[in-house]
C-alpha cells in the first residue's frame, strides 16, 4: 500500500467526512483511539459509508475486528478485486 493509492485516499476521505474529521489525520496506523468522536456509535455509520462508497459487504463478524486503517483498507482491497 502506498499512500498515494487512490483506492486508500478514497478511504480516508470516507471515514474522514463521515467523522467530520481531516482526512490528513489518517493513515495506515490510524485506529479509532487515535479520531476524536470515532466511537462504536459512529463505527457502524463510517462501516457502511465504506460499503457504499466502494460497493462492497463486510462479514458482520469483521466489523469491528478492523485493528487500524490499514486493515480496514486490506480488506476493501481485496473485496473490490477483480
Amino acid at each position: 500500500m502506498t499512500m498515494a493509492d487512490d483506492k486508500f485516499q478514497t478511504l480516508c476521505a470516507v471515514i474522514a467526512e463521515e467523522l467530520g474529521a481531516d482526512k490528513a489525520l489518517f493513515g495506515p496506523e490510524t485506529t479509532a483511539e487515535d479520531i476524536d468522536g470515532w466511537d462504536s456509535i459512529s463505527h457502524a455509520s463510517v462501516i457502511m459509508a465504506v460499503e457504499r462508497a466502494f460497493s462492497i459487504r463486510f462479514d458482520d463478524e469483521e466489523i469491528y475486528g478492523f485493528a487500524n486503517v490499514g486493515a480496514m483498507y486490506d480488506r476493501v482491497r481485496a473485496l473490490t478485486a477483480a
